[in-house]
């Protein structure tokens, strides 16, 4: 039996290194997968792939920070595998300035997709989950939302919120056997990644000599999702090769 026999997934961000990772994955341990991601031609190609591996899966286009997107995306879901199960919230987007560098249009532009759209993405699952008898949500923060790193000012607050809007979250819907946890990668080699000029200090300052890939995020993921973790919400799954333990 594979680990996620039976399980509808809502997988956002999936047209990215991680997301694309965790679609392929998650459909490999029997999910039938819902991809979303706001570039089309990128998430079509990536459900494309699933399919030919022979697993279930269906792209659609979405923007996480509107909220009748997610309307859309939960309804188009449910209609066609059944019913929800578990969200991955893992789209996300970074700017590298500190406070005076950051206009507030960054500001605001960093929380509408990785504050405001993880709100928007419980609010808008839970009714399924609670449909089903219950559910998974895995929120993707940072390490940047547990410590600071003297830059990156609008990210750190975006995914410092993740953080105890999980927490309260987990909470307040345990009574529905909804489960709620957020996953802090530490450096992982992603596209979004390649931006960052410090790549060779932060590889040195993580313990493990090397930097993380995604799918070690992605197994994370998988056991959050997965009814092994059943008496697992409100937790924090740091996965970063003990950067944080310095």
């Amino acid at each position: 039996m594979k680990r996620l026999d039976g399980k509808v997934i809502i997988i956002t961000g999936a047209a990215g290194g991680q997301g694309s990772v965790e679609a392929k994955v998650f459909a490999s341990e029997g999910a039938k997968v819902v991809l979303t991601d706001i570039s089309e031609e990128a998430v079509y190609q990536i459900a494309e792939e699933v399919k030919a591996a022979g697993g279930e899966a269906l792209a659609l286009v979405h923007d996480v920070s509107g909220e009748e997107d997610w309307q859309r995306v939960v309804t188009h879901a449910a209609a066609q595998f059944g019913g929800i199960h578990a969200l991955i919230n893992n789209a996300g987007i970074i700017t590298r300035e500190g406070i005076e560098g950051t206009t507030l249009d960054m500001w605001e532009k960093i929380q509408s997709v990785n504050s405001r759209g993880i709100f928007l993405g419980i609010k808008s699952v839970t009714p399924e989950m609670r449909k089903a008898g219950g559910g998974s949500i895995v929120n993707i923060s940072s390490i940047w939302g547990i410590v600071g790193s003297g830059g990156s000012a609008a990210y750190h607050a975006s995914k410092g919120a993740v953080r105890l809007l999980t927490k309260t979250a987990a909470v307040e819907y345990a009574k529905d056997n909804i489960r709620i946890n957020t996953i802090h990668p530490g450096i992982i080699e992603t596209p979004m990644l390649a931006t960052n000029k410090n790549v060779g200090k932060l590889r040195e300052d993580t313990p493990l000599p090397r930097l993380g890939q995604p799918e070690d995020i992605v197994y994370g993921a998988l056991y959050l999702a997965s009814d092994e973790s059943s008496f697992v919400t409100g937790t924090e799954l740091i996965i970063d090769g003990g950067y944080t333990a310095r």
